[in-house]
């Protein structure tokens, strides 16, 4: 047991639950001002309601004794077994109850990043229910794969230091089909959807790029240099894909916007997220560079689809999350973690490969298990709420409150 390792670790959790309503903020500054309520409380709720899901049956799904590489048993139900001592397998210096609750913060937010595709239109009823289901049957699963002893990821080589594929691509093709399946928001095409408090959003912004320190740095899990790597090109790639993000936005529109700033930060974030631990601060650049431009096409290009993702939880997550994912088969370099690979540019083109199959398969499993759970959401209880309660906003029809009054 190090007491300093336990100190971070429980630190990088708080940090890390921070984001939650960081997201919040982030989210509703963009929505219009009716909805500005329904949509921070969509993210709210999941603190409490997967925090539940995950202490009583989600880490051991997740990580409890491996069954056949898809998921864990039932051998840590209720938390049974998970106490003070260490844990043998995950985060050794540390209370095995420390990393569990580490990991319960990653679990909370990855459904929560799904609830921008469908902002201002779902009913809070069959949202609770999906994102019940959709921790059990999509997210569990996945963080087994990848980072629990003998998921079949994981053991395949799959490099995701923080979350590249089981945080963020699921999430961004969750996203995806749930925007063709709840369909788009009244009035698309012909009203202007124009964010209500950007400066909501800055300080979103702001709160998930602090938190997202305790993301990447935390997942080191030990309070050592592969951990303050991690910290430093998160910083980097945030900022530099901010930079590209504005440039490229100035050469397409003109000019430079602050919710353009914000979101060039947050594909930073997410494309540096499975890289953080493997590459230094010149790769990250690079990540953060290219992952600002690949991104900021990627949601110039959605009207082109015709699907309404109202937030870009598709362009921003799920393009960033694959290029993070695919750019660590790149640069990954053993120099920087000798636990980790090389990836391509440093002899071992074998990495990128493995990095292509779990993006591939991630998006497959996410895609078609998120339809089939909004399909049965919605024969049970529907999925969106009536037109006059979308006219009306969620505010009023899901929550009888309002978020200001002039």
């Amino acid at each position: 047991m190090n007491s300093g390792d336990t100190v971070f670790v429980l630190i990088s959790a708080a940090m890390v639950m921070l984001m939650t309503p960081g997201l919040a903020l982030f989210y509703s500054g963009m929505v219009r001002n009716k909805n500005v309520l329904g949509t921070i409380m969509q993210s709210f709720i999941l603190l409490c309601l997967i925090t539940v899901e995950w202490v009583i049956i989600g880490y051991s799904l997740s990580f409890a004794p491996d069954h056949a590489g898809i998921i864990g048993g039932l051998d840590w139900f209720g938390l049974k077994g998970v106490g003070m001592a260490p844990s043998p397998d995950y985060g050794t210096t540390i209370p095995h109850v420390a990393f569990m609750v580490f990991q319960c913060m990653f679990a909370v937010i990855t459904p929560a990043l799904i609830t921008g595709a469908f902002a201002e239109r779902m009913k809070f009823s069959a949202f609770l229910l999906f994102s019940l289901l959709w921790a059990l049957l999509v997210y569990n699963p996945l963080c087994h794969w990848v980072w629990a002893v003998g998921g079949w990821m994981g053991e395949m080589g799959t490099l995701d230091f923080a979350g590249g594929t089981v945080v963020h691509i699921s999430s961004g093709t969750s996203a995806l089909a749930a925007a063709i399946i709840i369909g788009k928001r009244k009035g698309y095409g012909r009203t202007a959807y124009i964010p209500h408090n950007l400066p909501m959003t800055i300080t979103g912004t702001a709160l998930l790029w602090f938190g997202w320190f305790g993301f990447n740095a935390g997942s080191a899990l030990s309070c050592d240099g592969i951990a303050a790597n991690a910290f430093v090109v998160t910083h980097i790639s945030a900022a530099t894909a901010a930079l590209t993000w504005i440039f490229v936005e100035c050469i397409h529109r003109g000019r430079p916007t602050t919710l353009g700033v914000a979101s060039g930060a947050v594909v930073g974030l997410v494309a540096i997220t499975p890289a953080a631990g493997f590459v230094g601060p010149m790769s990250a650049i690079a990540i953060g560079g290219l992952g600002g431009v690949i991104c900021y096409g990627g949601v110039i290009l959605k009207s082109r689809f015709g699907y309404d993702d109202s937030l870009d939880v598709v362009g921003i997550h799920g393009l960033g999350g694959i290029w993070g994912a695919l750019a660590t088969g790149l640069f990954a370099n053993t120099i920087i973690n000798p636990d980790g690979a090389n990836g391509l540019f440093f002899g071992n083109p074998s990495q990128l490969f493995i990095q292509i199959v779990s993006v591939i398969a991630t998006m497959v499993f996410a895609f078609f298990m998120t339809f089939i759970i909004l399909k049965v959401v919605g024969a049970i209880i529907g999925l969106r709420v009536s037109e006059q309660d979308e006219e009306k906003g969620l505010d009023i029809s899901q929550h009888n409150e309002t978020g200001y009054t002039y």
